[in-house]
């Protein structure tokens, strides 16, 4: 099993918290919510909104845009990080990058403010190919580099296509960033029109997952890298194997026979090579939604045993979209190292198998699932370093 399994021997994370993976781990050890009211974020003045937003910080060096900068810092955390651990780039080091609505700052002053207008070069910076192309030629990389998109499911997508790159050969090591900087009024206010994103409570009011009274979730945003590698002497984590498939129901609901959900987590185990058994915890998507919360319990008590713990952090991150599954899986490589689950406080009744609050780790892996929005199913396997 662990000869099978790839390190994540670098981790990088720009997220509400700050920007480095420091800040993300203090601020879940802490409890408390990344998120706060946002008053740009309102439709109209003095109408502020609750969510998870990162800071206007970053090397101005790395570009125009937050999500330029973010990508950037993480990824150069990521790298610096599994430096420190042993790691040494081969010759083929692949980029991918999890994407789901890039640059929608500049792309919203392209349109709004700019009327279209704008230098050559200012043009190229909206290009999704651009922060990729400026982080190969910063670094000398030479492997293929290409975006990944599943709606919420992209960082675990980006985690298994790297895992396959690194099982077919095609790459010595992977370099995976997700980064998903979208809050804008116009993208907050249709996911509240949805009936999925909360904007007027703090976020343990409201995003309960596996609980009493949850209303769905807060928005958040994040940019998340981890180095892939097999040749790292003190990986965080393993990543053993994983599955995506796709509901083919609807635009948004789950189908709710859960037969591709169940069929993804069984995929799943088989492709890591592990039993269900062999499952200490399900690292949930969890975002608090009545459809979402409900068919990862049935999954829960129908195939993993009894004792099995669930939970989720996007009480504390919010829910950051493209980036939600990367930042998760963050938390459990992060936990892994430090020896405790920074899990949310349980603050309503709910799940008996529920996680409440910082928690020791024990033995056994991590499902880490995620359930993107247009039946993007996927859950990755991850066990602690040997």
């Amino acid at each position: 099993m662990v000869a099978r399994g790839v390190g994540i021997c670098g981790v990088g994370v720009v997220s509400a918290y700050g920007w480095n993976r420091q800040s993300l781990w203090d601020g879940l050890a802490s409890g408390r919510t990344a998120a706060a009211v946002v008053p740009e974020l309102g439709g109209a003045p003095g109408d502020g909104v609750w969510a998870a937003r990162v800071d206007d910080d970053g090397d101005p060096l790395d570009g125009p845009s937050r999500f330029a900068r973010a990508m950037r810092a993480a990824a150069r955390e990521a790298i610096e990080d599994a430096g420190t651990r042993g790691w040494q780039p081969g010759r083929r080091v692949g980029l991918l990058h999890a994407v789901v609505l890039g640059e929608v700052d500049l792309w919203r002053d392209f349109y709004i403010t700019r009327g279209g207008r704008l230098p050559v070069r200012d043009y190229l910076a909206l290009m999704p190919s651009t922060p990729m192309s400026t982080f190969m030629q910063e670094y000398g990389f030479h492997g293929p580099a290409m975006n990944v998109s599943a709606m919420c499911a992209s960082g675990n997508a980006g985690l298994i296509t790297a895992k396959a790159w690194l099982d077919a050969g095609i790459v010595d090591d992977v370099v995976f960033v997700a980064t998903d900087l979208s809050l804008t009024p116009e993208n907050i206010a249709h996911f509240v029109r949805l009936g999925v994103a909360v904007v007027d409570a703090e976020p343990l009011d409201a995003c309960r997952p596996f609980q009493q009274g949850s209303r769905g979730f807060v928005m958040g945003e994040a940019s998340v890298a981890f180095v892939l590698s097999r040749r790292a002497a003190r990986p965080y984590a393993l990543t053993l194997g994983g599955a995506m498939s796709h509901d083919a129901y609807h635009v948004t609901s789950i189908d709710p026979q859960l037969e591709q959900v169940r069929g993804c987590f069984a995929d799943a185990l088989d492709n890591a090579g592990v039993r269900a058994s062999d499952v200490r915890y399900l690292n949930a998507h969890g975002p608090g939604t009545a459809q979402c919360d409900a068919a990862e319990a049935a999954v829960l008590e129908e195939l993993f045993r009894p004792g099995t713990s669930v939970y989720s952090v996007k009480p504390l991150t919010g829910h950051c979209q493209g980036a939600a599954s990367a930042i998760e899986v963050a938390v459990t490589a992060l936990g892994y190292d430090r020896g405790v689950i920074p899990a949310p406080p349980v603050v309503a009744s709910g799940h008996p198998a529920l996680l409440d609050g910082l928690t020791p780790v024990a033995d056994g892996l991590t499902v880490k699932s995620s359930l993107g929005m247009g039946g993007h199913n996927s859950a990755i396997v991850l066990a602690p370093p040997a």
